[in-house]
Protein backbone atom coordinates (compact mmCIF):
# COMPACT_ATOMS: atom_id res chain seq x y z
CA UNK A 1 0.00 0.00 0.00
CA UNK A 2 1.35 3.44 -0.96
CA UNK A 3 2.12 5.57 2.11
CA UNK A 4 0.53 9.04 2.29
CA UNK A 5 3.38 11.47 2.95
CA UNK A 6 1.27 14.62 2.54
CA UNK A 7 2.21 17.34 5.03
CA UNK A 8 -0.87 18.91 6.63
CA UNK A 9 -0.77 22.41 8.14
CA UNK A 10 -3.97 23.93 9.50
CA UNK A 11 -5.81 21.34 7.42
CA UNK A 12 -4.19 22.19 4.07
CA UNK A 13 -1.67 20.31 1.93
CA UNK A 14 1.48 22.28 2.74
CA UNK A 15 3.42 21.04 -0.30
CA UNK A 16 0.62 22.32 -2.53
CA UNK A 17 0.55 25.59 -0.59
CA UNK A 18 4.26 26.18 -1.21
CA UNK A 19 3.85 25.44 -4.91
CA UNK A 20 0.92 27.85 -5.00
CA UNK A 21 3.02 30.57 -3.34
CA UNK A 22 5.74 30.38 -6.00
CA UNK A 23 3.21 30.39 -8.81
CA UNK A 24 1.40 33.42 -7.41
CA UNK A 25 4.60 35.37 -6.74
CA UNK A 26 5.73 34.79 -10.33
CA UNK A 27 2.34 35.86 -11.68
CA UNK A 28 2.36 39.04 -9.58
CA UNK A 29 5.88 40.01 -10.63
CA UNK A 30 5.34 39.38 -14.35
CA UNK A 31 2.19 41.52 -14.52
CA UNK A 32 3.39 44.65 -12.67
CA UNK A 33 6.47 46.22 -14.29
CA UNK A 34 5.70 49.76 -13.07
CA UNK A 35 5.41 48.70 -9.41
CA UNK A 36 8.64 46.74 -9.83
CA UNK A 37 10.42 49.79 -11.28
CA UNK A 38 9.11 52.12 -8.56
CA UNK A 39 10.22 49.64 -5.91
CA UNK A 40 13.71 49.62 -7.39
CA UNK A 41 13.81 53.45 -7.43
CA UNK A 42 12.53 53.66 -3.86
CA UNK A 43 15.28 51.39 -2.57
CA UNK A 44 17.82 54.16 -3.18
CA UNK A 45 16.45 56.71 -0.69
CA UNK A 46 13.76 55.02 1.42
CA UNK A 47 14.64 52.77 4.32
CA UNK A 48 13.47 49.24 3.52
CA UNK A 49 12.40 50.64 0.15
CA UNK A 50 9.14 52.11 1.54
CA UNK A 51 8.02 55.35 3.25
CA UNK A 52 6.91 53.39 6.35
CA UNK A 53 8.53 50.05 7.13
CA UNK A 54 5.13 48.35 7.60
CA UNK A 55 4.55 48.81 3.86
CA UNK A 56 7.15 46.10 3.35
CA UNK A 57 5.06 43.55 5.27
CA UNK A 58 2.71 42.62 2.43
CA UNK A 59 2.76 39.23 0.69
CA UNK A 60 4.02 40.62 -2.62
CA UNK A 61 7.58 40.05 -3.92
CA UNK A 62 7.95 43.83 -4.25
CA UNK A 63 5.79 46.77 -3.18
CA UNK A 64 2.45 47.32 -4.87
CA UNK A 65 2.08 51.01 -5.75
CA UNK A 66 -1.39 52.58 -5.70
CA UNK A 67 -2.35 55.28 -8.18
CA UNK A 68 -5.90 56.02 -7.01
CA UNK A 69 -8.49 54.94 -4.44
CA UNK A 70 -12.20 55.69 -4.56
CA UNK A 71 -15.08 54.14 -2.65
CA UNK A 72 -14.46 50.40 -2.27
CA UNK A 73 -11.82 50.10 -4.96
CA UNK A 74 -8.20 50.97 -5.61
CA UNK A 75 -6.17 51.03 -8.82
CA UNK A 76 -2.46 50.29 -9.00
CA UNK A 77 0.09 51.98 -11.24
CA UNK A 78 -0.04 49.06 -13.70
CA UNK A 79 -3.77 49.56 -14.22
CA UNK A 80 -5.09 46.67 -12.14
CA UNK A 81 -8.26 47.32 -10.12
CA UNK A 82 -8.96 45.75 -6.73
CA UNK A 83 -11.98 45.57 -4.50
CA UNK A 84 -10.53 46.78 -1.22
CA UNK A 85 -11.44 44.73 1.85
CA UNK A 86 -8.48 46.20 3.76
CA UNK A 87 -9.66 49.83 3.60
CA UNK A 88 -6.45 51.18 5.07
CA UNK A 89 -6.78 48.82 8.05
CA UNK A 90 -9.85 50.85 9.13
CA UNK A 91 -8.48 54.27 8.12
CA UNK A 92 -10.86 54.25 5.13
CA UNK A 93 -13.58 52.18 6.80
CA UNK A 94 -16.32 54.24 5.15
CA UNK A 95 -14.69 54.08 1.73
CA UNK A 96 -11.88 55.96 0.04
CA UNK A 97 -12.30 59.69 -0.52
CA UNK A 98 -15.97 60.00 0.54
CA UNK A 99 -17.52 62.83 -1.48
CA UNK A 100 -18.74 64.93 1.49
CA UNK A 101 -15.30 64.79 3.08
CA UNK A 102 -13.57 65.61 -0.21
CA UNK A 103 -15.84 68.64 -0.64
CA UNK A 104 -15.22 69.81 2.92
CA UNK A 105 -11.45 69.51 2.50
CA UNK A 106 -11.51 71.38 -0.81
CA UNK A 107 -13.52 74.19 0.72
CA UNK A 108 -11.35 74.39 3.84
CA UNK A 109 -8.20 74.49 1.74
CA UNK A 110 -9.29 77.94 0.59
CA UNK A 111 -9.71 79.10 4.20
CA UNK A 112 -6.54 77.74 5.79
CA UNK A 113 -5.04 74.53 7.13
CA UNK A 114 -3.88 75.23 10.68
CA UNK A 115 -3.76 78.23 13.02
CA UNK A 116 -3.29 76.74 16.54
CA UNK A 117 -6.74 78.22 17.28
CA UNK A 118 -10.14 76.50 17.06
CA UNK A 119 -12.41 76.73 14.05
CA UNK A 120 -16.24 76.87 14.26
CA UNK A 121 -16.30 73.16 13.44
CA UNK A 122 -14.78 72.25 16.83
CA UNK A 123 -17.85 72.74 19.08
CA UNK A 124 -20.11 70.97 16.58
CA UNK A 125 -17.76 67.98 16.35
CA UNK A 126 -17.38 67.73 20.14
CA UNK A 127 -21.16 67.84 20.65
CA UNK A 128 -21.71 65.16 18.02
CA UNK A 129 -19.03 62.94 19.55
CA UNK A 130 -20.71 63.31 22.95
CA UNK A 131 -24.08 62.36 21.45
CA UNK A 132 -22.64 59.24 19.84
CA UNK A 133 -20.25 58.00 22.51
CA UNK A 134 -21.83 59.32 25.71
CA UNK A 135 -18.59 60.96 26.86
CA UNK A 136 -18.78 64.47 28.29
CA UNK A 137 -15.60 66.27 27.18
CA UNK A 138 -13.19 65.78 24.24
CA UNK A 139 -9.64 66.44 23.11
CA UNK A 140 -7.99 65.82 19.74
CA UNK A 141 -4.81 64.28 18.35
CA UNK A 142 -3.37 63.29 14.97
CA UNK A 143 -3.40 59.52 15.49
CA UNK A 144 -4.82 56.92 17.84
CA UNK A 145 -1.25 56.21 18.97
CA UNK A 146 -0.97 59.79 20.21
CA UNK A 147 -4.49 59.76 21.67
CA UNK A 148 -3.72 56.59 23.66
CA UNK A 149 -0.41 58.03 24.81
CA UNK A 150 -2.08 61.27 25.93
CA UNK A 151 -4.95 59.42 27.62
CA UNK A 152 -2.48 57.32 29.64
CA UNK A 153 -0.77 60.54 30.77
CA UNK A 154 -4.12 61.98 31.87
CA UNK A 155 -5.02 58.76 33.72
CA UNK A 156 -1.76 58.87 35.66
CA UNK A 157 -2.23 62.56 36.44
CA UNK A 158 -5.81 62.01 37.60
CA UNK A 159 -5.10 59.02 39.83
CA UNK A 160 -1.57 59.78 41.01
CA UNK A 161 -0.68 56.18 40.10
CA UNK A 162 2.10 55.06 37.78
CA UNK A 163 1.01 51.58 36.61
CA UNK A 164 -1.16 50.68 33.63
CA UNK A 165 -2.69 47.31 32.81
CA UNK A 166 -3.05 45.84 29.31
CA UNK A 167 -4.11 42.50 27.82
CA UNK A 168 -1.68 39.97 26.40
CA UNK A 169 -1.30 40.35 22.64
CA UNK A 170 -2.76 43.85 22.58
CA UNK A 171 -1.74 46.62 20.21
CA UNK A 172 -2.61 50.26 20.76
CA UNK A 173 -0.41 51.92 18.20
CA UNK A 174 3.15 53.03 18.85
CA UNK A 175 2.68 53.49 22.60
CA UNK A 176 5.80 52.03 24.23
CA UNK A 177 4.02 51.27 27.52
CA UNK A 178 1.84 48.54 25.97
CA UNK A 179 4.58 46.40 24.42
CA UNK A 180 4.55 43.87 27.24
CA UNK A 181 3.56 40.23 26.70
CA UNK A 182 3.08 37.10 28.75
CA UNK A 183 5.54 34.29 28.10
CA UNK A 184 4.96 31.21 30.19
CA UNK A 185 2.79 33.33 32.47
CA UNK A 186 5.60 35.85 33.05
CA UNK A 187 5.47 39.48 31.82
CA UNK A 188 8.27 40.32 29.39
CA UNK A 189 9.03 43.30 27.21
CA UNK A 190 8.20 42.54 23.58
CA UNK A 191 11.44 41.65 21.82
CA UNK A 192 10.47 43.48 18.63
CA UNK A 193 10.39 46.89 20.39
CA UNK A 194 13.46 48.75 19.15
CA UNK A 195 15.34 51.40 21.10
CA UNK A 196 13.56 51.01 24.44
CA UNK A 197 15.98 51.91 27.23
CA UNK A 198 14.04 51.12 30.41
CA UNK A 199 12.17 48.01 31.48
CA UNK A 200 8.50 48.49 30.64
CA UNK A 201 7.43 45.80 33.11
CA UNK A 202 8.20 48.23 35.95
CA UNK A 203 5.15 50.28 34.97
CA UNK A 204 2.97 47.94 32.89
CA UNK A 205 1.06 44.87 34.04
CA UNK A 206 -0.30 42.35 31.56
CA UNK A 207 -2.99 39.69 31.93
CA UNK A 208 -4.94 37.46 29.58
CA UNK A 209 -8.20 38.75 28.12
CA UNK A 210 -11.33 37.05 29.53
CA UNK A 211 -9.48 36.04 32.74
CA UNK A 212 -11.29 37.78 35.61
CA UNK A 213 -9.18 36.17 38.35
CA UNK A 214 -5.96 37.43 36.75
CA UNK A 215 -7.46 40.90 36.33
CA UNK A 216 -8.51 41.04 39.99
CA UNK A 217 -5.07 39.93 41.13
CA UNK A 218 -3.27 42.49 38.96
CA UNK A 219 -5.45 45.29 40.35
CA UNK A 220 -5.16 44.21 43.99
CA UNK A 221 -2.27 46.51 44.97
CA UNK A 222 -4.30 49.62 44.17
CA UNK A 223 -1.55 51.17 42.05
CA UNK A 224 -3.02 50.83 38.52
CA UNK A 225 -3.96 54.15 36.94
CA UNK A 226 -5.90 52.67 34.05
CA UNK A 227 -6.82 49.49 32.24
CA UNK A 228 -6.24 50.09 28.52
CA UNK A 229 -8.22 47.72 26.32
CA UNK A 230 -9.99 47.14 23.07
CA UNK A 231 -13.48 45.94 24.04
CA UNK A 232 -12.90 43.07 21.60
CA UNK A 233 -9.29 42.33 20.68
CA UNK A 234 -8.53 42.81 16.97
CA UNK A 235 -4.80 43.16 16.43
CA UNK A 236 -3.67 39.61 17.14
CA UNK A 237 -6.67 38.17 15.36
CA UNK A 238 -10.10 38.81 16.78
CA UNK A 239 -10.82 37.72 20.34
CA UNK A 240 -14.33 38.40 21.60
CA UNK A 241 -15.27 38.96 25.26
CA UNK A 242 -17.05 36.03 26.86
CA UNK A 243 -20.61 36.54 28.08
CA UNK A 244 -20.59 38.62 31.24
CA UNK A 245 -16.88 39.39 31.07
CA UNK A 246 -17.04 43.17 30.72
CA UNK A 247 -19.70 43.86 33.40
CA UNK A 248 -17.63 41.85 35.88
CA UNK A 249 -14.35 43.40 34.71
CA UNK A 250 -15.74 46.93 34.96
CA UNK A 251 -16.83 46.25 38.54
CA UNK A 252 -13.35 45.02 39.45
CA UNK A 253 -11.70 48.07 37.83
CA UNK A 254 -13.96 50.52 39.65
CA UNK A 255 -13.49 48.71 42.97
CA UNK A 256 -9.72 49.06 42.53
CA UNK A 257 -9.99 52.80 41.85
CA UNK A 258 -8.54 52.47 38.34
CA UNK A 259 -9.88 54.09 35.17
CA UNK A 260 -11.16 52.14 32.17
CA UNK A 261 -9.63 53.42 28.93
CA UNK A 262 -11.30 51.87 25.87
CA UNK A 263 -9.59 52.01 22.47
CA UNK A 264 -12.32 51.91 19.79
CA UNK A 265 -10.00 52.51 16.83
CA UNK A 266 -10.90 49.14 15.27
CA UNK A 267 -14.09 48.25 17.13
CA UNK A 268 -15.79 51.36 15.75
CA UNK A 269 -16.87 48.75 13.20
CA UNK A 270 -19.54 47.85 15.80
CA UNK A 271 -21.71 50.92 15.30
CA UNK A 272 -21.85 54.74 15.23
CA UNK A 273 -20.96 54.93 18.94
CA UNK A 274 -18.50 52.04 18.95
CA UNK A 275 -18.55 48.69 20.72
CA UNK A 276 -18.78 50.14 24.24
CA UNK A 277 -21.95 52.13 23.52
CA UNK A 278 -23.53 49.25 21.59
CA UNK A 279 -22.93 46.84 24.49
CA UNK A 280 -23.72 49.08 27.45
CA UNK A 281 -20.19 49.59 28.74
CA UNK A 282 -19.28 52.67 30.81
CA UNK A 283 -15.64 53.60 30.15
CA UNK A 284 -13.94 56.57 31.79
CA UNK A 285 -11.99 57.50 28.64
CA UNK A 286 -12.60 56.50 25.00
CA UNK A 287 -10.08 56.75 22.15
CA UNK A 288 -10.94 56.69 18.45
CA UNK A 289 -8.56 57.22 15.55
CA UNK A 290 -8.18 56.34 11.87
CA UNK A 291 -11.67 56.53 10.33
CA UNK A 292 -13.20 59.40 12.30
CA UNK A 293 -12.22 62.06 9.72
CA UNK A 294 -12.83 59.89 6.66
CA UNK A 295 -9.16 59.01 6.25
CA UNK A 296 -7.64 62.41 7.03
CA UNK A 297 -5.11 62.02 9.89
CA UNK A 298 -7.01 62.70 13.10
CA UNK A 299 -7.96 61.09 16.41
CA UNK A 300 -10.20 61.95 19.34
CA UNK A 301 -10.34 61.01 23.00
CA UNK A 302 -13.26 61.64 25.28
CA UNK A 303 -13.73 61.76 29.07
CA UNK A 304 -16.73 60.95 31.23
CA UNK A 305 -18.00 63.94 33.21
CA UNK A 306 -16.27 62.92 36.44
CA UNK A 307 -13.02 61.99 34.69
CA UNK A 308 -13.00 65.31 32.82
CA UNK A 309 -13.54 67.18 36.09
CA UNK A 310 -10.60 65.37 37.69
CA UNK A 311 -8.40 65.92 34.61
CA UNK A 312 -9.10 69.65 34.56
CA UNK A 313 -8.40 69.87 38.30
CA UNK A 314 -5.08 68.05 37.85
CA UNK A 315 -4.03 70.43 35.09
CA UNK A 316 -4.99 73.53 37.08
CA UNK A 317 -3.14 72.28 40.14
CA UNK A 318 0.05 71.62 38.18
CA UNK A 319 2.81 74.21 37.77
CA UNK A 320 2.41 76.51 34.77
CA UNK A 321 4.10 75.45 31.55
CA UNK A 322 3.75 73.15 28.57
CA UNK A 323 2.30 69.76 29.56
CA UNK A 324 3.37 67.80 26.49
CA UNK A 325 -0.17 66.46 26.03
CA UNK A 326 -1.04 67.42 22.47
CA UNK A 327 0.71 68.96 19.48
CA UNK A 328 0.36 72.21 17.56
CA UNK A 329 -1.39 70.36 14.73
CA UNK A 330 -3.99 68.71 16.98
CA UNK A 331 -7.50 69.81 15.95
CA UNK A 332 -6.17 71.68 12.91
CA UNK A 333 -8.81 73.33 10.73
CA UNK A 334 -8.45 70.86 7.86
CA UNK A 335 -8.94 67.79 10.05
CA UNK A 336 -11.87 69.34 11.89
CA UNK A 337 -13.65 70.18 8.63
CA UNK A 338 -13.13 66.62 7.43
CA UNK A 339 -14.36 65.19 10.72
CA UNK A 340 -17.52 67.30 10.70
CA UNK A 341 -18.38 66.20 7.17
CA UNK A 342 -17.62 62.56 7.95
CA UNK A 343 -19.71 62.49 11.13
CA UNK A 344 -22.62 64.39 9.56
CA UNK A 345 -22.86 62.72 6.15
CA UNK A 346 -20.73 59.56 5.92
CA UNK A 347 -20.51 57.77 9.28
CA UNK A 348 -24.30 57.46 9.52
CA UNK A 349 -26.71 54.90 10.95
CA UNK A 350 -27.72 53.97 7.41
CA UNK A 351 -24.08 53.40 6.43
CA UNK A 352 -23.69 51.00 9.33
CA UNK A 353 -26.87 49.12 8.43
CA UNK A 354 -25.50 48.63 4.92
CA UNK A 355 -22.10 47.49 6.19
CA UNK A 356 -23.58 45.09 8.71
CA UNK A 357 -25.64 43.44 5.99
CA UNK A 358 -22.65 43.08 3.67
CA UNK A 359 -20.39 41.78 6.44
CA UNK A 360 -23.05 39.26 7.43
CA UNK A 361 -23.18 37.96 3.85
CA UNK A 362 -19.39 37.70 3.78
CA UNK A 363 -19.19 35.89 7.13
CA UNK A 364 -21.94 33.42 6.16
CA UNK A 365 -20.28 32.70 2.82
CA UNK A 366 -16.91 32.11 4.44
CA UNK A 367 -18.39 29.76 7.04
CA UNK A 368 -20.25 27.73 4.43
CA UNK A 369 -17.18 27.45 2.21
CA UNK A 370 -14.87 26.44 5.06
CA UNK A 371 -17.37 23.83 6.25
CA UNK A 372 -17.81 22.39 2.76
CA UNK A 373 -14.05 21.91 2.45
CA UNK A 374 -13.86 20.37 5.92
CA UNK A 375 -11.17 22.73 7.21
CA UNK A 376 -10.63 23.29 10.96
CA UNK A 377 -11.11 27.07 10.62
CA UNK A 378 -13.64 29.47 12.14
CA UNK A 379 -15.05 32.89 11.27
CA UNK A 380 -15.40 35.80 13.70
CA UNK A 381 -17.31 39.04 13.10
CA UNK A 382 -17.40 42.40 14.88
CA UNK A 383 -19.94 44.51 13.00
CA UNK A 384 -18.42 45.47 9.65
CA UNK A 385 -15.20 43.56 10.46
CA UNK A 386 -14.86 39.87 9.60
CA UNK A 387 -12.00 37.42 9.99
CA UNK A 388 -11.31 33.76 9.36
CA UNK A 389 -8.91 32.08 11.76
CA UNK A 390 -6.93 28.83 11.53
CA UNK A 391 -8.67 27.12 14.45
CA UNK A 392 -11.99 25.29 14.85
CA UNK A 393 -13.34 27.63 17.56
CA UNK A 394 -12.53 31.31 18.16
CA UNK A 395 -9.62 32.00 20.55
CA UNK A 396 -10.43 33.21 24.06
CA UNK A 397 -7.28 35.24 24.72
CA UNK A 398 -4.10 36.60 23.19
CA UNK A 399 -2.04 33.47 23.80
CA UNK A 400 -4.57 31.27 22.00
CA UNK A 401 -4.84 33.79 19.15
CA UNK A 402 -1.06 33.98 18.80
CA UNK A 403 -0.71 30.19 18.73
CA UNK A 404 -2.85 29.85 15.60
CA UNK A 405 -1.23 32.64 13.60
CA UNK A 406 0.66 31.36 10.54
CA UNK A 407 2.21 34.22 8.59
CA UNK A 408 3.39 31.96 5.77
CA UNK A 409 -0.06 30.56 5.13
CA UNK A 410 -1.64 34.00 5.56
CA UNK A 411 0.62 35.49 2.91
CA UNK A 412 -0.18 32.70 0.45
CA UNK A 413 -3.89 33.36 0.99
CA UNK A 414 -3.48 37.13 0.68
CA UNK A 415 -1.41 36.97 -2.51
CA UNK A 416 -3.83 34.54 -4.17
CA UNK A 417 -6.70 36.94 -3.44
CA UNK A 418 -4.70 40.01 -4.50
CA UNK A 419 -3.82 38.45 -7.87
CA UNK A 420 -7.56 38.10 -8.45
CA UNK A 421 -8.38 41.69 -7.56
CA UNK A 422 -9.27 41.27 -3.88
CA UNK A 423 -7.22 43.08 -1.22
CA UNK A 424 -7.35 42.16 2.48
CA UNK A 425 -5.13 43.23 5.38
CA UNK A 426 -1.46 42.15 5.22
CA UNK A 427 -1.62 40.50 8.67
CA UNK A 428 -3.90 37.70 9.85
CA UNK A 429 -7.06 37.42 7.74
CA UNK A 430 -9.18 40.48 8.42
CA UNK A 431 -11.69 41.99 6.00
CA UNK A 432 -13.73 45.18 6.17
CA UNK A 433 -16.66 46.26 4.05
CA UNK A 434 -17.71 49.86 3.45
CA UNK A 435 -21.02 51.37 2.27
CA UNK A 436 -19.74 51.27 -1.34
CA UNK A 437 -18.74 47.59 -1.35
CA UNK A 438 -20.77 46.01 -4.19
CA UNK A 439 -22.78 42.94 -3.11
CA UNK A 440 -21.55 41.25 -6.30
CA UNK A 441 -18.01 41.57 -5.01
CA UNK A 442 -18.98 39.74 -1.82
CA UNK A 443 -20.14 36.85 -4.00
CA UNK A 444 -16.96 37.11 -6.10
CA UNK A 445 -14.84 37.02 -2.94
CA UNK A 446 -16.55 33.80 -1.80
CA UNK A 447 -16.08 32.21 -5.23
CA UNK A 448 -12.36 33.05 -5.28
CA UNK A 449 -12.00 31.88 -1.69
CA UNK A 450 -13.65 28.59 -2.64
CA UNK A 451 -11.20 28.13 -5.52
CA UNK A 452 -8.30 28.93 -3.18
CA UNK A 453 -9.31 26.29 -0.66
CA UNK A 454 -9.67 23.74 -3.41
CA UNK A 455 -6.08 24.42 -4.49
CA UNK A 456 -4.74 24.46 -0.92
CA UNK A 457 -6.26 21.07 -0.19
CA UNK A 458 -4.74 19.64 -3.36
Amino acid sequence: MEQNTQTLRHGVNWDKALQLRERERSAFAAARPRSRALSADAAEHLMFGVPLHWMDDWSTPFTLYVEAAQGASIRDVDGFAYTDFCLGDTGAMFGHAPAPVARAIAAQCQRGFTTMLPSPDAPWVAAELSRRFGMDKWQFALSASDANRFAIRWARAITGRDKILVFNGCYHGTVDDVFVDLEGGRPVQRASLLGQVYNLTYHTRVVEFNDLAALKSALAKGDVACVLAEPAMTNIGMVLPEDGYWPAAEALIREAGALLLIDETHTISSGPGGYARAHGMAPDIVVLGKPVAGGVPCAVYGFSADTARRAEAAKRAAPAGHSGIGTTLSANMLAMAAMRANLAEVMTDEAYRTMFGLAGQLAAGLRETIARHGLPWCVTQVGARTEFQFCPVPPKNGSEADAILDSELEQIVHLYLLNRGLLITPFHNMMLVCPDTPPADIARFIAVFDALLLELKG
